[in-house]
């Protein structure tokens, strides 16, 4: 299973439309998981017609995409690989931690907030941040999270650029 990742849109501020270099990836998606912060619910429907989407809600999240069915976390299995997913995981110190605890039955959590990729394995459970593809704060480039899930387990995780490199200053 193929699974598009992503995270921290902020559309309309920064999503005015899909980005060109997504419409590939999303082409070739089963699904696609976006862990909050998409702002509003019209970008869920718009990635609606690609492949089945699930999201959570983020801190940014207007009252349309509770509407629409994102709650604040969620657990559902892909794949066979149980999968979590919630908008803010605190802190750097101590996430893998944290997250075993909040979802102790999940071998993959995906989680936003921080704008931030983070892809990290402890005690066989990926904890996974794509990043953003248009809010990419401090980071070089905007990025997204690719997947391949299969029989019950992630075979690969990937965080993949989809902007150019920031001019040096």
């Amino acid at each position: 299973m193929r699974v598009l990742v992503l995270s921290d849109t902020h559309a309309p501020r920064y999503w005015k439309s899909c980005p060109q270099a997504l419409f590939p990836h999303l082409r070739s998606a089963d699904v696609i998981l976006h862990a909050g912060d998409v702002c509003v619910a019209p970008v869920l429907r718009e990635l609606e017609s690609y492949a089945p989407v699930h999201a959570v809600l983020g801190n940014n999240d207007g009252p349309d995409v509770a509407e629409w069915g994102a709650p604040e976390t969620l657990e559902l299995s892909l794949a066979g690989v149980p999968v979590a997913m919630v908008h803010d995981s605190g802190q750097a110190k101590g996430r893998e931690a944290r997250m075993r605890r909040l979802f102790p039955g999940a071998r993959l959590v995906v989680f936003g907030h921080s704008h931030i990729p983070w892809n990290s394995t402890v005690d066989d459970v990926r904890v996974f941040n794509p990043g953003s593809p248009t809010d990419r704060r401090r980071q070089p480039v905007g990025t997204i999270g690719l997947l391949h899930l299969e029989d019950g387990a992630v075979v690969t995780a990937d965080v993949v650029a989809v902007t150019e490199p920031r001019a040096p200053k």
